[in-house]
């Protein structure tokens, strides 16, 4: 029998992406051996402490074992994490230490949320792909530029390692990889019993468009109200730079380094979610909501907000949209 370990970390506070792995994995297990076949995990809860608290103290997760007792597992799942990370981080130093080893020594590794944090701490994420909450994009790149962020992928799988992007989506992960370690009839029966949605491959629908602004740069701080303020005009990104006093290609460059966007795709996002809004909360039609924010083409409006969406406008309106 595979063992499979679900971390507990200290100073974790998200209870959900324990309970959720737990109940899921036990529950493939036991209809994988009703159909006549083994079990295929010993589940077990692993920490470094007696018991760990969360939201202070109202619950208490005690693990079966601490982290020298698993000399090696097969599969493990990091739970999501507070949003302190570095302090997560800190204060999680042997379970990232015992991450590593265990990687090296082909353990497959499954991070849900932010959770990707403890795992790309450990170094093992280099130069692979890693989802995790939208939110938490702009900290993670910031913190681990060597890695490859999929930040609108649902779901990653590469050498070993999978991870998922934010919150409850972390059910479509868990259903990913009763598949991939049980069978598909084992993992749809687990997604009908838990109603989960598996057909999802994206968390693009889920975000919101803040812009990254603690890069310290004043110039691409200016330039950022000035596009989220005027998005509806006809902007010249020539004018604006040149009201800068920078030259093109220099406010380009600063632009994309301080926001990991060009100025032309940040001005797209702004729009796009500046429509998304206008569609939840109006009547308006598809027209009326693309003159608003400064389309003039349809065409070009429907592939752009399909490419930041992943859904045409039509479907966003109709999903998003309740009229009362």
């Amino acid at each position: 029998m595979k063992h499979l370990s679900i971390l507990i970390p200290n100073g974790q506070n998200n209870l959900s992406s324990i309970v959720g792995p737990y109940k899921i994995f036990t529950r493939a297990n036991d209809y994988f051996e009703s159909k006549g076949n083994s079990r295929q995990f010993q589940i077990e809860l692993i920490g470094t402490e007696e018991k760990v608290d969360f939201y202070e103290g109202l619950f208490t997760v005690t693990p079966h074992k601490k982290l020298h007792q698993i000399s090696k597992t097969n599969l493990i799942i990091i739970p999501s994490l507070n949003h302190n990370y570095q302090e997560a981080i800190s204060g999680n130093q042997e379970m990232i230490s015992w991450l590593s080893h265990q990687y090296k020594s082909g353990t497959e590794i499954a991070s849900i949320c932010t959770g990707a944090f403890l795992l790309a701490s450990t170094g093992v994420l280099n130069e692979k792909s890693c989802s995790t909450h939208w939110s938490a994009a702009a900290n993670f790149k910031e913190m681990f530029p060597k890695v490859n962020l999929k930040e609108d992928q649902l779901i990653t799988d590469e050498n070993g390692i999978y991870t998922n992007g934010g919150a409850y989506s972390f059910l479509n992960l868990m259903i990913y990889l009763i598949e991939k370690f049980y069978d598909k009839e084992t993992s749809i029966h687990c997604a009908k019993i838990f109603q989960i949605d598996f057909e999802r491959n994206s968390q693009s629908e889920f975000s919101i468009f803040q812009g990254y602004k603690k890069h310290g740069d004043v110039d691409i701080l200016n330039a950022q109200a000035f596009l989220e303020k005027n998005y509806a005009d006809k902007i010249s990104m020539e004018s604006l730079s040149e009201n800068l006093n920078l030259g093109r290609r220099n406010f380009d460059r600063r632009f994309k380094k301080a926001t990991s966007l060009t100025p032309v795709d940040y001005l797209q996002r702004v729009k796009i979610e500046a429509a998304k809004k206008s569609f939840e909360l109006s009547r308006k039609n598809i027209s009326e909501v693309m003159y608003e924010v400064g389309y003039n083409d349809s065409k070009a409006f429907r592939e752009v907000f399909c490419k930041l969406t992943g859904l045409t406008p039509q479907q966003y309106q109709g999903r998003y949209y309740r009229r009362i």
